[in-house]
């Protein structure tokens, strides 16, 4: 969410922003948003201007009565009545326009950062680079759904039984290794400084608007009947929403959290071959990663975020690449984005296991979290990426890890995490 005084300053700037984002149809909320707040900054001026003059009228009433002059005492009443009524309503006018701009403010996209590559979609993000060696062994690879299934390790159809599709049950040492890689992420990160945390897992409906654009809501979002509360999509959420209404102190920053948390999205639409199974599924758990921090720190912590992910995928032995999210594959409250993709050796390419973004002050903004600095206060930068997101890597481990004869290995990482053990079979 963009100052408004940014948007009346900069329209040009602003425009040319949306039509970096392939959202020509935005551009006519630019000038409605300018003109009403020029409406509400009028209706300010003359409410502001009554309001003296009522001062000034009520100071004479008092002299008058006074002196006598009841009649013209009550003239000057008459007027202050009449002015109250006009305040009224250029009150009313007021939160009218306000309330309009503040809908239109919410979908006006953030302005990108000047390095975003221009793209109209995700086929055109840019890869930036490669970590380990992409290996294709020379023994087929099943679909990772096979795999679990030959370690009795997953259960699609019991879960269909139970909840539907895009569910599961994980069993065995499948199971046991999704929590190795929860427990083993969760210490990677506290290891590097940050600080855990287990959030709530439902958040009240001014969190999610103010974490997320009216698009993404509506597309991942489960609503909790009869309350307001939504199921969290993934605990950035939760752990940006930690700082609602917060005023910040700026020697207490940077904040930097880890968070363990279930993930529920909706996940809409129909998918190939390659995201059934555990690829693309409505419950799923992660370890995430947020920072609240300086304006001016953001784009070092952007980095040090990303480069955490690929860190702990290469001390499991994954292949992993970086690409920059072109300008029209970012959603709205995102100035820059960062995915990091595994290796699929079954596939033969690279698939997206986590998403770095820095969102600028969109999310402050919205949620009014604020930094008390020896100048002044100001709007803190927001930031959050996947350490790992379970059962999705998964994919990757296995794909990676299995052997010719079936077992698959345990990078020695992990293995305190798995009991010791060097393979599954």
């Amino acid at each position: 969410m963009l100052d408004i005084k940014f948007v009346r300053e900069n329209p040009d700037a602003v425009k040319e922003n949306i039509k970096k984002k392939f959202q020509d149809e935005k551009l006519p909320l630019v000038d409605e948003v300018i003109e009403l707040d020029q409406k509400r900054r009028d209706a300010q001026k003359e409410a502001d201007e009554l309001k003296a003059s009522r001062n000034a009228l009520s100071k004479q009433i008092g002299a008058l009565m006074k002196e006598g002059k009841k009649e013209e005492a009550e003239a000057v009443k008459k007027q202050v009545t009449e002015n109250a009524e006009k305040l009224a309503s250029l009150e009313a006018q007021q939160a009218e326009a306000e309330e309009k701009m503040n809908k239109i403010m919410m979908v006006i996209p953030q302005m990108i950062d000047p390095s975003v590559p221009i793209g109209k979609d995700d086929s055109q993000n840019v890869e930036i680079t490669r970590y380990g060696e992409p290996v294709v062994p020379d023994f087929d690879i099943p679909y990772h759904t096979e795999i679990m299934e030959k370690f009795n390790g997953i259960d699609l159809d019991a879960a269909g039984r139970v909840a539907g599709n895009g569910f599961y049950y994980l069993m065995g040492d499948i199971a046991r290794l999704h929590s190795a890689v929860i427990s083993y992420a969760r210490d990677f990160m506290i290891d590097r400084g940050f600080t855990y945390c287990v959030p709530p897992f439902m958040i009240r409906s001014n969190v999610v608007t103010g974490v997320m654009s009216f698009a993404e809501m509506e597309n991942m979002m489960y609503k909790i009947e009869g309350e307001d509360l939504y199921l969290i999509g993934t605990s950035e959420h939760s752990m940006i929403g930690k700082f609602i209404d917060q005023i910040v102190p700026e020697e207490e920053l940077p904040k930097t959290l880890t968070s363990y948390s279930p993930c529920f999205r909706k996940e809409k639409g129909a998918h190939g071959i390659e995201e059934r199974g555990v690829y693309r599924i409505h419950q799923f758990e992660k370890q995430e990663m947020i920072v609240v921090c300086k304006p001016e720190d953001s784009p070092m912590w952007f980095d040090k975020l990303w480069q955490n992910t690929v860190d702990l995928f290469r001390s499991l032995d994954i292949p992993v690449r970086t690409l920059e999210c072109c300008s029209g594959d970012l959603a709205d409250l995102k100035v820059k984005s960062l995915d990091v993709e595994a290796w699929s050796p079954r596939q033969k390419k690279y698939f997206e296991v986590g998403s770095c973004s820095n969102l600028g002050d969109a999310q402050a903004r919205r949620l009014r979290i604020r930094v008390n600095g020896k100048d002044g206060k100001y709007l803190a930068h927001t930031l959050n990426n996947t350490v790992v997101a379970p059962p999705r890597m998964l994919i990757a481990f296995l794909e990676n890890n299995l052997q010719a004869d079936g077992s698959v290995r345990i990078p020695k990482a992990l293995q305190p995490y798995m009991g010791g053990k060097t393979e599954i079979r």
